[in-house]
């Protein structure tokens, strides 16, 4: 577990702060959609140079840093980066939903042949907390849009005052999810006709909360995704801090207010014709496989066409699997877009 939690604090400090604001064609060609910005303004070196100053502030020891380095170019190798750089196109944005400015981003292929399927992908985390900066979108997201696809996705509305927190953990936010099907007919080169859609952990909450207002998604996964936010408690009891402080009028309505987010609830209200696919580790100690293996048990009294896979050994990111976890999202849409 050390080694995990390494690694996701790897992918926080992979920031895109230093993303260039210099002018581009914007990807989205919509009036909602503004304030774009490049994922690659900047070069390998110089992303390097920047985590180990993030490093050296935060270990405060030369061997640290310079371990932190290794695992850092080893994760991230220069000639993947470079090879996504010349093949991707990656832009952040800036999209208005209930008044709110929200941060987007989207990614696609530079050179293709016709239209691309398109993937709305739901990341995990609360807030801020993780945002899909760099690393993340390295690690999970470049490699799937590599294979041909368009992916768009919501950061999820947020506040910098802590007393009012915008984030409703699967409330008013699975709107900004919802609102990017307005924007998938203006991204140049996607097919609006092929749409799936995916999420990690908490995100696969927002999918299944949001596919039931999106029936144009013709198929779903989901990776350690959270099934039933009653039973997540009785594993994770310091979750509920998180609820507490996100979800409205939780202290009042507790299960009301877990319930409607959890997807073993309404499972049966799930469009019969999208399929899902879940995916996730066994040794996952952020939510437990057998909220996966659950919600298959529901799906098939449901008659709802799924796929469980269940990886050995495997963490909560499925950092042990990853290149075969990836390849399955791929097969996965692949198949039914």
């Amino acid at each position: 577990m050390k080694k995990l939690a390494t690694f996701t604090a790897l992918m926080m400090l992979s920031g895109n702060s230093y993303a260039a604001k210099t002018q581009i064609s914007p990807l989205i060609q919509h009036s909602n959609v503004k304030a774009h910005s490049t994922c690659f303004g900047f070069s390998y070196e110089a992303w390097q140079a920047t985590m180990k100053k993030k490093y050296t502030k935060r270990l405060k020891s030369d061997e640290k840093v310079d371990k932190a380095m290794k695992r850092f170019v080893k994760w991230f190798p220069k000639n993947q980066f470079d090879e996504y750089k010349s093949n991707l196109a990656c832009q952040h944005f800036t999209y208005s939903v209930d008044g709110l400015e929200v941060d987007g981003y989207v990614i696609k292929p530079k050179s293709h042949k016709g239209k691309l399927p398109v993937l709305i992908y739901n990341r995990g985390g609360n807030g801020s907390f993780g945002n899909m900066t760099l690393g993340p979108l390295v690690a999970n997201l470049f490699p799937i849009a590599d294979k041909g696809f368009v992916i768009i996705g919501s950061q999820y509305r947020q506040s910098k005052k802590p007393q009012a927190p915008l984030d409703e953990f699967g409330g008013a936010d699975v709107n900004d999810v919802v609102a990017l099907n307005e924007l998938i007919p203006h991204i140049r080169g996607a097919d609006s006709q092929r749409i799936g859609m995916y999420g990690a952990s908490r995100g696969a909450m927002q999918s299944y909360l949001a596919v039931k207002k999106m029936p144009n998604i013709k198929a779903l996964a989901a990776i350690a995704g959270v099934s039933d936010l009653t039973k997540q408690l009785e594993k994770r009891p310091e979750m509920e801090r998180v609820y507490k402080y996100r979800i409205p009028n939780y202290k009042d309505n507790k299960q009301q207010a877990l319930n409607q987010r959890s997807v073993l609830h309404f499972a049966n209200t799930l469009p019969k014709n999208t399929p899902i696919l879940l995916l996730h580790g066994t040794d996952d100690r952020r939510v437990s496989h057998e909220q996966s293996v659950e919600l298959a048990k529901a799906f098939a009294l449901h008659n709802i066409e799924h796929k469980l896979i269940l990886y050995p050994d495997d963490y909560h990111n499925l950092r042990l699997n990853k290149k075969e976890s990836l390849e399955e999202l791929v097969n996965w849409f692949n198949a039914h877009l």
